[in-house]
């Protein structure tokens, strides 16, 4: 019993430490919370793209291949990028990044723009992504394990929501979660 009550204690201190954190830290945690609903936010909507866009079964998955591709490679230099133009720069160019492919996005007349579009965004993704979990763990105060829990749980909560809004906004239009930010 002692120990239950022990690691309530522990549990009580994270939480209590995770929200006293800088508002710097704070802020790339929610923008976090943003970007990682991006992954999922077109999900719910595919059928809506397929019929609207008349996309095949193939050209619609592309829309989470091009963007997953496309993150992953650019993640493999981030760093670099990040180490020569700075954190902070990196983080805001892939937010401008992800709000004009996001916003193209819905603009977009057919699945091959919405492709390379999606494409553009999972490139303002890593930009932003990659280098947030380091700008949190600089501007955070305590240890570095509570700033990645602060990272993890904005990962979490990005990619479990992004589902329901894109599901929620694309029941007006298929488009409208392209423009949820």
């Amino acid at each position: 019993m002692v120990e239950g009550k022990v690691a309530l204690k522990k549990e009580d201190g994270i939480l209590k430490s995770l929200l006293h954190q800088p508002k710097s830290a704070l802020a790339v945690a929610f923008s976090c919370v943003v970007a990682f609903m991006g992954i999922g936010l077109v999900d719910p909507i595919l059928k809506s793209i397929s019929e609207q866009l008349h996309a095949t079964p193939a050209q619609t998955s592309l829309l989470f291949t091009s963007y997953m591709l496309v993150t992953g490679i650019v993640m493999l230099f981030t760093g670099f990028i990040s180490s020569r133009i700075g954190a902070k720069k990196t983080l805001l160019i892939g937010l401008v990044i992800i709000i004009i492919f996001a916003g193209l996005g819905g603009l977009s007349q057919s699945v091959g723009q919405l492709v390379g579009l999606r494409a553009g965004w999972g490139l303002g993704n890593a930009l932003f992504i990659s280098t947030a979990l380091a700008t949190i763990i600089a501007v955070s105060s305590g240890a570095t394990e509570k700033a990645i829990i602060m990272y993890e749980a904005a990962m979490g909560l990005g990619m479990s929501v992004g589902p329901l809004v894109g599901g929620l906004l694309g029941s007006i239009t298929w488009r409208a979660p392209f423009f949820r930010g």
